[in-house]
């Protein structure tokens, strides 16, 4: 017998298998790097957070596509699922958009940004929120959508999108403010404060009526299981904290206003040592720009803001990047992950991952760039 009979297949078989795509192993961070799943592709759930559930994490966030028309959805929210944090694992698109229904709220095209999801213990529901704008409209919508799953990994289910808290005042709003009729029209928007001379709650009486405006957004679980959603309000002016009710998936009308007139977006916030603490940005569009931080010994406030947290190079533009959650690590008492977005919106689906570590000096929260790290 020949015996090149045998080995021309095995070679051909050799050379079939080492040109499959490896998938890397990680044992750090690397911000503003690539970041590859389990099959070898870079991650695409950007504005995302984080479910902690059964010894497992869960990585939600938008999925993106090549060029400027990733800015929009045209997939829907993906899952990625880990042990370490360092290594990801694909679980695929866990609430799609409607491709083939412009009528509804998530049809494909829509703006369906920063889905956070937590899990309902009374009822054993993941409950996932996000904030949406209707397709064609820009940013005219300002809605928050929810919707349910039986399974972290979905599939979820759309309940219902709208403005929320409509005729509801707020909880620290006191009563001989509360009008809604509006003097003297609508503040002009800029980029740090309302004018000095506008009314602060203009915004907020307009939108009485059909409810309050929700944008950049972000979903908090205190320890006594009540759950908050944390948006931008008001033209993005001011923060409101809300009570979401005990199945999660509804505002009960308790809320508060927070930083008003301060223009914050990307709202991050976290509990430790029995204190309350706030990551945001301001507002500047795509463009990053410095980070604030607040603290509160109750999460409705009052808040006082500690300033930038960040260090380094480029720490008056957040490293470049823009706040997304704030990760608690298990196991690893007082061990927070930053967690931001380098967003690329001429290539969106090219975003990158910006993960650092918190460290606390002087009781307020410090981020220091570091090109890799890891966990202690």
């Amino acid at each position: 017998m020949n015996p090149y009979t045998t080995l021309i297949p095995l070679t051909v078989l050799c050379g079939t298998l080492s040109a499959a795509p490896q998938a890397p192993v990680h044992d750090s961070f690397t911000p503003g790097q690539i970041w590859m799943d389990n099959n070898g592709v870079h991650i695409n759930a950007h504005g995302g957070g984080i479910l902690h559930n059964h010894g497992t994490y869960y990585w939600y966030g938008e999925h993106k596509i090549e060029g400027d028309a990733g800015n929009y959805a045209q997939v829907g929210v993906h899952c990625y699922s880990s042990k370490d944090l360092y290594n990801w694992k694909d679980e695929g698109v866990v609430l799609k958009v409607a491709e083939n229904d412009d009528k509804s709220p998530i049809a494909k095209g829509c703006i369906l940004e920063r889905p956070k999801v937590v899990y309902n213990s009374k009822t054993g529901k993941y409950v996932m929120w996000f904030h949406l704008e209707l397709k064609g409209r820009g940013y005219g919508a300002a809605y928050a959508g929810v919707a349910v799953a039986d399974k972290p990994t979905g599939p979820f289910t759309f309940l219902r999108a709208g403005r929320v808290n409509a005729g509801q005042w707020p909880a620290d709003m006191p009563k001989e403010k509360r009008t809604v009729a509006i003097e003297g029209g609508v503040p002009k928007l800029t980029s740090s404060s309302y004018p000095a001379d506008a009314d602060p709650d203009a915004f907020f009486k307009r939108d009485f009526p059909g409810g309050q405006m929700s944008r950049d957004m972000t979903i908090f679980v205190d320890g006594d299981g009540k759950a908050y959603h944390i948006y931008s309000s008001e033209e993005n002016g001011t923060m409101h904290i809300a009570q979401l009710t005990d199945d999660y998936t509804a505002h009960n009308g308790r809320f508060v206003r927070a930083f008003p007139g301060r223009y914050m977006e990307a709202p991050a916030i976290f509990k430790h040592e029995g204190k309350y603490y706030f990551i945001g940005s301001g507002c500047s569009g795509w463009a990053p720009n410095a980070a604030r931080s607040a603290v509160a010994d109750n999460i409705e406030g009052p808040w006082k803001e500690l300033g930038n947290p960040c260090s380094g190079p480029r720490a008056d533009k957040t490293f470049g990047g823009q706040s997304t959650y704030i990760l608690p690590v298990q196991g690893k008492p007082g061990t927070y992950i930053f967690m931001a977005d380098i967003w690329k919106p001429q290539n969106a689906i090219d975003g990158r991952y910006m993960w650092l570590p918190i460290r606390f000096a002087d009781g307020k929260p410090k981020i220091e760039w570091q090109d890799r790290w890891q966990l202690p």
